[in-house]
């Protein structure tokens, strides 16, 4: 039976929502200054585990017997974008490819969904919104369920379900069900969502875009407020909500092929995602770094960095937070497809621009550095208003076990805007990290992922990465309309 989302429960979510946003601005000024440009990532610290009661017949259930599937990722300015069909009839919702978070939501409500200080987004089109009341097959979640436990990251696991005021005697019997209370979920440095905790069916494709299969009673947020996230999110992190895990793929793997930047927006190709065995099934150039294990963010996925190469120099010693983490849990290089740009630490990072800086011999521009936030723009000549590769100096990544990524380099000094009079301009795409010593040291972005084959092997905890001209992996498998 559908579940209806009344105006009172819209308004109540959105006065928790500004009541979350208060106490995070608050915490955040007792902190101090946060870099506006710092990186925005979806991390829950982990909480201490206590006994759980017997999971309702819902979560014992595995939701899906998929053995491989392959799914279209649609480059857009800042992200790839994942299709999903929810609901019985199905409803089509685009959401943010996410490895740096669990939860996945979708905007909930034609008229009723708000975003808070969304402006860069009013005049666009939202891409997409589910209604509850319009699917047969959807219905809130109970307070007793894994996801709902996961969501509320409590302590005590028994606190959700005498919030929605079960008995004491049925919670011991995991025999509530009451609904799931309503949550707040935070993305790193501001971004927020508030909303409920649903069931509905979900549309996968198989093993080729043209086969599909549903699964039932998948669980996602269906959330009516934001502040500042615009666009729902698929979260593939390794906790129990995430898109991954709920499928039965966390102990497989999954794998993706960004296309590059030049293809954002164009409806004619997209991206390869594969999960499942075909996703780490890996060739001979394949190169696989460990993943590191954080005792803050275990959902998450690090790497680590050692060395950087610029032309034929290597870089001044990487610090050691960016391979190893500290006694709290803070440091490694976070691998994320939900953030744009690869972030690192001072003083290491300004290292990096005094090693670039005398091997380009063109002027700069730092009308479009102050006016983009950028550290290092130039001037390239441009016959005929044409971009060339320039002779930009070389980027090499060096992660651990001898793993050696050459990046495009489309994939660090890019092109602002179109030429003119015979002359554009290129930024370098990496930024500095916040100053703060919480969470991750680095941020391995997408955008220096685009054109490279990334697998997230999940059964033997690796990463590997292949150079790969990713338009046409997209051909190869269906993924380009003529």
């Amino acid at each position: 039976m559908a579940t209806s989302y009344s105006t009172t429960t819209t308004t109540t979510t959105t006065i928790l929502l500004l009541l979350v946003i208060a106490f995070f601005s608050f915490y955040q000024t007792q902190a101090g200054n946060i870099n506006p440009n710092s990186v925005v990532l979806g991390l829950t610290r982990s909480s201490t585990t206590f006994t759980i009661p017997k999971p309702s017949k819902y979560s014992r259930k595995r939701l899906s017997q998929v053995s491989d599937m392959i799914e279209p990722l649609r480059a857009v300015r800042d992200g790839y974008l994942l299709t999903l069909i929810i609901g019985t009839p199905g409803q089509v919702i685009q959401v943010y490819m996410d490895t740096g978070s669990d939860l996945t939501w979708v905007p909930c409500g034609n008229l009723s969904f708000d975003c808070l200080d969304c402006d860069d987004y009013r005049n666009n089109k939202l891409i997409g919104t589910f209604s509850p009341s319009n699917s047969s097959s959807s219905f809130r979640d109970t307070c007793d369920s894994s996801f709902c436990i996961d969501i509320h990251s409590s302590d005590n696991s028994f606190d959700t379900c005498i919030e929605a005021g079960c008995s004491l005697s049925t919670l011991l019997k995991a025999t509530c069900s009451r609904p799931c209370p309503s949550f707040a979920y935070s993305y790193g440095e501001g971004g927020l969502v508030a909303g409920t905790l649903t069931r509905d069916n979900l549309r996968v494709h198989g093993s080729s875009p043209y086969i599909t299969k549903d699964v039932p009673r998948f669980s996602f947020g269906c959330v009516g407020t934001t502040y500042r996230e615009p666009i729902g999110i698929a979260g593939f992190g390794r906790g129990v909500l995430s898109l991954p895990s709920q499928l039965g793929f966390l102990q497989k793997g999954f794998s993706h092929c960004f296309l590059a930047f030049k293809y954002a927006n164009n409806q004619n190709i997209s991206s390869p995602l594969f999960m499942g065995d075909t996703a780490t099934s890996s060739s001979d150039n394949m190169q696989f770094t460990p993943m590191l294990k954080s005792p803050m963010f275990p959902n998450y996925y690090y790497i680590g960095l050692e060395a950087i190469t610029v032309g034929n120099v290597k870089s001044a010693e990487v610090p050691l937070n960016l391979r190893e983490f500290d006694s709290q849990g803070n440091g490694g290089m976070l691998i994320d497809s939900g953030t744009t740009y690869t972030h690192l630490p001072e003083p290491f990072y300004s290292q990096l621009l005094s090693m670039l800086q005398p091997m380009i011999a063109y002027p700069r521009a730092t009308d479009v550095e102050r006016r983009t936030g950028f550290d290092l723009c130039y001037e390239v000549p441009c016959p005929n208003n044409r971009f060339t590769n320039d002779p930009f100096p070389s980027i090499t990544f060096h992660f651990m076990n001898n793993v050696s990524l050459v990046l495009p380099q489309a994939n660090y000094f890019y092109a602002m805007s179109a030429p003119t009079n015979s002359t554009g301009v290129k930024c370098l795409l990496f930024q500095s990290m916040d100053d703060s010593s919480y969470g991750p040291a680095g941020v391995f972005g997408n955008f220096q992922q685009q054109d490279v084959k990334v697998v997230y092997d999940l059964e033997k905890e690796r990463i590997g990465f292949q150079p790969m001209d990713c338009a046409a992996a997209a051909i190869s498998q269906g993924l380009h309309k003529n």
